[in-house]
């Protein structure tokens, strides 16, 4: 009897980070040229992960939203009667660039409290985060944007959407512990809930109250949080994709103060970065990781919130990305 060997499908996970408008705009064009680089919708991939920014595309895309639309969408060209509230319209809402002035209260004393009785299990970036005043935007439009692209996929009776896992990360604000929501064991929530948690930038927009509990910007705790795959209670992927607008391993020479002093964190982001795709690699998994390079960082400039840059940076994002991606290519063939 002839032996038959069946070829399994290679798992596949995306890893969208945190980046504000224009890590959002970066990340759209990157999407477009890794669509083309893989063998199916972005959306049907084994397993999608998004922090903040990535959050909202993550769901964008596990919600049936193809790329081309992304990339509409973005630009302010998707036609009005699908019921999309605008991408400029959310950054209104945020402030257009700079933050709402906050309110004079001290963002989280538990939090505070929980840093100073266990030092040792709350990250010191996060236990800063407890110190900032509270935050006054709302973000009400991104949530008519989820809920319209549920819509379009139908929820789940647990409110989240069905097929291969989404996760999305956000802050506990009380604790400072990291929680998925979408992941087995974490916080139930709709959609909306959790990605509003996850962009809740502290200091800048209000935290989210999801099931009694306030949620702040996943980004707190890591710009993609990709080291979650490394652990043994995530899917066992093949390969992962890392869209990292937070990161960069070449850097451009601004001469804005302001920019200069965003590079800085950026090179230590970039660091931590390393080291979380480091435990994924070492699982087995194939990780190719897109940052923006320094034709991308001239064209962002030093405010990641800033919304008149988008438009530029998704079309600078779409040349450098597909760049990238073929130079990852043939350094793994």
């Amino acid at each position: 009897m002839p032996h038959v060997t069946v070829l399994r499908q290679r798992r596949v996970g995306l890893v969208l980070g945190a980046g504000g408008i224009l890590g959002s705009a970066w990340m759209t064009g990157a999407l477009a040229a890794l669509g083309d680089h893989l063998d199916r919708p972005l959306g049907e991939l084994d397993l999608v992960l998004g922090t903040s920014a990535g959050s909202v595309l993550a769901a964008a895309l596990r919600c049936g939203m193809s790329v081309p639309e992304l990339v509409d969408h973005h630009l302010d060209r998707a036609s009005t009667r699908d019921g999309l509230p605008e991408v400029r319209t959310i950054a209104r809402e945020t402030g257009d660039g700079l933050p709402p002035a906050p309110l004079p209260v001290v963002g989280s004393p538990r939090l505070l409290a929980a840093a100073l009785a266990a030092p040792w299990r709350v990250p010191p970036l996060v236990a800063l985060t407890g110190l900032l005043p509270l935050g006054r935007a709302r973000l009400r439009s991104l949530v008519r944007l989820v809920d319209s692209l549920q819509a379009r996929l139908g929820a789940t009776p647990d409110h989240w959407v069905p097929g291969a896992p989404l996760w999305v990360v956000s802050v506990d604000y009380d604790t400072g512990r990291r929680v998925v929501f979408g992941r087995a064991g974490g916080p139930p929530s709709s959609v909306a809930d959790a990605v509003l948690a996850s962009c809740a930038i502290p200091g800048w927009i209000a935290p989210q109250v999801v099931g009694g509990r306030r949620y702040i910007d996943g980004a707190v705790a890591s710009t993609t949080s990709v080291a979650l795959l490394a652990r043994q209670t995530a899917p066992r992927l093949d390969e992962v994709y890392v869209l990292a607008p937070m990161a960069s391993h070449a850097y451009d020479q601004p001469l804005d103060p302001v920019a200069g002093v965003e590079r800085s964190f950026r090179r230590w982001w970039t660091c931590a970065l390393d080291r979380e795709v480091a435990a994924v690699r070492a699982t087995g998994a194939r990780v190719t990781v897109l940052t923006p390079g320094p034709a991308d960082l001239t064209v962002m400039g030093g405010n990641l919130m800033d919304p008149y840059r988008r438009r530029a940076v998704l079309e600078r994002s779409c040349e450098t990305s597909a760049r990238a991606l073929a130079g990852a290519q043939r350094a793994a063939a």
